[in-house]
């Protein structure tokens, strides 16, 4: 047989399989994983059952069901302040993930440089080298993982295509400042680049704080791709719909890697989907709140053990750092997991380098009682 394609055949067993199954061998509280224990709102699950029975089960438009696109655009109009055409700047996609893809073979030709900021996203690396692109690293640092002008500039080069930006960032849980968007932002406009932006986390954001789209910084708004995901937003990872937001022009083509793709995504689910972002502002409140309260009562229960918290902005996760104490973070997941029980995953996965070795992620999004166990068996780790 003729060899495999290399970016994808050449990639190793990741430490995310291997936590997950040394998990399930020996039945240990599994944090590593990203998703709740929450089955998530019964209102838009009962939506997405009447749809199958009472909806439409054939193909829907390439773009995504009418209403939907129509709410994702009224949804960003009232909590992020976006004009979007609904006809020509909002797409449904089979996933974030998938949206991602699309818009990396879409806009990224062979040579094309693609600013990476690391730790990522563990598909970022494979499907930009997949589309073509040459990626261009950034490290953040621990514990703030802001933006450096300096090591952004330098990333940059006249074959730069574009950026590939996740705010809230996965696995650090940071929320970019105000002065790090606009650096992006000017960077972007100054070496005429595209921002893919993963804003999957947008919804997920604490301490009363609001997202702040790329979109919306001065020179933005035709140069951006704005990526959401209806699983981040209702807790329910399973289903796998995505938003792309873009200027008609960039929108075009995405639109045509997309059809390519995975072409549409189950109706009931976008029927569902575009009920549920309809929601009243409460619901969206308390969803956070809840997430908040889960995150201060394993927050205290790690530092009542003596571990370093390092503070969580958004997301469903929370890191420790553990300089000082003489061991790898992979190798701390291994013990973790074998000696008392509990999964989480080395930060260091989610560098291409493992530049960072010190800080471990966990998933905060579990009921009281999946916590309270966890930390009950990380006494005298």
């Amino acid at each position: 047989m003729k060899p495999l394609n290399a970016v994808f055949a050449g990639l190793p067993t990741t430490i995310f399989e291997e936590m997950s199954r040394r998990a399930r061998e020996t039945g240990a509280v599994n944090l590593g994983q990203g998703f709740p224990d929450d089955p998530g709102p019964a209102d838009v699950r009962e939506a997405a059952a009447r749809a199958v029975i009472e909806g439409w089960n054939q193909y829907p438009p390439m773009l995504g069901l009418p209403e939907l696109r129509a709410a994702i655009a009224a949804h960003y109009a009232r909590w992020q302040g976006l004009d979007l055409d609904p006809e020509r700047e909002v797409m449904v996609t089979s996933g974030a993930t998938e949206a991602i893809a699309g818009a990396l073979m879409a806009l990224v030709e062979p040579g094309d440089e693609v600013v990476l900021f690391a730790p990522m996203y563990d598909a970022y690396l494979p499907l930009v080298r997949r589309a073509g692109g040459v990626p261009r690293v950034v490290t953040l640092e621990p514990p703030r993982f802001g933006l450096d002008e300096t090591a952004l500039r330098a990333a940059v080069s006249p074959r730069t295509k574009a950026v590939l930006f996740c705010n809230p960032l996965n696995p650090t849980a940071t929320v970019f400042s105000d002065a790090d968007r606009a650096l992006l932002a000017r960077v972007c406009v100054e070496n005429d680049l595209v921002a893919i932006c993963d804003e999957v986390w947008e919804h997920v954001v604490f301490d009363g704080a609001r997202h702040r789209p790329l979109i919306a910084e001065p020179g933005m708004r035709e140069r951006t791709v704005k990526i959401g995901s209806a699983g981040k937003i209702f807790n329910l990872t399973g289903w796998k719909v995505g938003f792309v937001c873009a200027a008609p022009a960039l929108l075009g083509a995405l639109a045509k890697a997309h059809q390519f793709l995975t072409f549409t995504t189950p109706p009931n689910l976008q029927s569902a989907v575009a009920y549920g972002l309809g929601k009243e502002d409460a619901w969206f409140e308390g969803m956070r709140a809840d997430l908040q309260r889960s995150r201060d009562r394993f927050c205290a229960g790690l530092a009542a053990l003596g571990f370093s918290v390092i503070p969580a902005a958004g997301t469903y996760f929370v890191g420790v750092d553990l300089a000082g104490r003489g061991e790898t973070d992979v190798a701390f997941c291994r013990r973790l997991v074998s000696d008392h029980g509990v999964a989480a995953i080395p930060v260091s996965a989610f560098y291409p380098g493992g530049e960072v070795t010190n800080v471990v992620r966990f998933c905060f999004a579990k009921t009281d009682a999946t916590l309270d166990a966890a930390l009950e068996r990380m006494r005298g780790v």
